[in-house]
């Protein structure tokens, strides 16, 4: 039975398969036969050899079960796998893992899951992009209140929202392509990263395996691929849990029953409490939240395995096997939910312009301190006089602009069209042209990729 919710609950089944039991163990094969085809183009096995050993790596052949017997006897993961390869090709067995150290086998193998992971989160942000640049614009003229400190500071729109967040998203699909280049790496280095156990042609076995692989060998290693390049991969995991997060986060607040300008998704049938039937709660944002956590947290076990006792020790194994498969179904989790939301995000026009009005103008503020300034009043003056007008508006719960208007010092600046002017839908700067100049600057990104 599963203990571990990323068994059964969270993630896709494509992630999860990544990093289940068997394709990993099909990974290690596959880094041993990649070794095995190395040795016999350099004539050091005999092609047949290492024919045989490429066939026979697989989990057809070699069976998680025979391999888990061997290691509860000889407790060395590794070398388990190595006897129940070995086991299978008979005569041609004797050149299995020949001049290897395990981590040459295990960080090559993890390096192809993390591939295959990244590919997969690459796929996911694209498509959370290209939602994200649609909301932007059709929203790019949806004026509501921008709010600081969580009180109303001064009009936006909600293009804005949303260009911020494909703003971020593009960021990291452009770390994302630099951090491939650095991360996925493999090594075929021996013991301390000499290589002294390939012989002289080390460098060209390593080469072989690397390009058979897809991968890249590493620059220099001791018994391990640095693990830095792990530490960064986490943390930039962790990047993209922070802007699902930060999306989550502003959905579940603007959802609020006293605010309720959007909603997440809530199905015809959905039960939003097993006591209140009236309740529509943010559950997949929430949930979104809760696992960023969880991801945040696995990022210091990743730089604590950076420091290891001199050319290797033990101590990161144990936390990779935890931090890595979690971290990726996790956030496989997170990505597919938050595209689901944004996909069905529900818009409440009339609650928009309400909270936009819900000041009685006292956002109107800082437009009207600029007028006065505009009209020769100094900015000082001006902020002071517009501030104990606001502060009285609000004491005596009137509209702004009504008191504005019973201000002598203030009227004798301005005209009865300067005081319509000062309308929300007024005050929104240049920000659809702001919204803009993010969409063509993604574009043109997209566009580079296709090349």
């Amino acid at each position: 039975m599963a203990v571990h919710p990323i068994d059964y609950r969270y993630g896709s089944k494509e992630m999860r398969s990544i990093w289940d039991e068997k394709n990993k163990l099909q990974k290690l094969l596959d880094v041993e036969a990649a070794l095995a085809r190395a040795h016999a183009k350099l004539g050091n096995i005999p092609e047949e050899s290492a024919r045989v050993i490429s066939e026979r790596a697989s989990t057809e052949w070699v069976k998680p079960e025979r391999v888990k017997e061997i290691e509860a006897e000889i407790h060395h993961d590794i070398m388990a796998v190595v006897k129940a390869l070995s086991e299978v090709c008979g005569e041609h067995g004797k050149y299995v893992h020949l001049g290897a150290t395990s981590n040459d086998i295990i960080d090559t193998a993890n390096a192809l899951l993390i591939k295959e992971s990244l590919e997969l989160i690459e796929r996911y942000l694209k498509e959370l992009r290209d939602i994200l640049m649609k909301l932007a614009e059709e929203h790019k003229y949806t004026v509501c209140i921008g709010r600081t400190h969580g009180q109303h500071a001064v009009p936006t729109t909600y293009g804005m929202k949303f260009a911020i967040w494909l703003d971020e998203v593009q960021r990291h699909l452009d770390r994302l392509a630099e951090i491939k280049e650095r991360v996925l790496v493999g090594k075929m280095r021996g013991a301390v990263g000499t290589a002294a156990s390939f012989g002289e042609k080390a460098l060209e076995i390593e080469r072989l395996v690397m390009e058979d692989l897809g991968l890249k060998p590493a620059l220099i290693t001791n018994q391990l691929v640095p693990r830095d390049l792990y530490a960064e991969l986490m943390m930039f995991l962790a990047l993209v849990a922070s802007t699902l997060d930060k999306i989550g986060l502003e959905i579940r607040n603007l959802q609020r029953t006293e605010i309720l300008e959007v909603s997440e998704p809530f199905g015809k049938r959905q039960v939003g409490s097993s006591t209140m039937p009236h309740k529509r709660n943010p559950i997949r944002t929430e949930k979104v939240c809760g696992l960023a956590r969880v991801i945040y947290s696995n990022v210091i076990p990743a730089l604590l395995n950076n420091p290891l006792w001199h050319e290797r020790d033990l101590t990161n194994s144990s936390v990779e096997r935890v931090i890595l498969p979690e971290t990726f179904v996790l956030l496989d989790e997170m990505l597919r939910v938050t595209i689901s939301v944004l996909k069905g995000l529900e818009f409440f026009p009339e609650n928009i312009k309400r909270n936009l009005y819900l000041t009685k103008n006292l956002i109107m503020a800082e437009p009207l301190m600029l007028k006065l300034t505009e009209k020769g009043m100094g900015r000082q003056e001006a902020h002071e006089l517009v501030r104990q007008l606001a502060m009285r508006a609000f004491k005596e719960g009137r509209d702004f602009l009504d008191v504005v208007k019973e201000s002598e010092e203030i009227m004798k600046y301005l005209s009865d069209e300067d005081l319509a002017s000062l309308r929300p839908e007024n005050y929104i700067g240049v920000a659809p042209q702001i919204v803009d100049n993010v969409i063509a600057s993604v574009r043109s990104k997209i566009e580079k990729e296709g090349q």
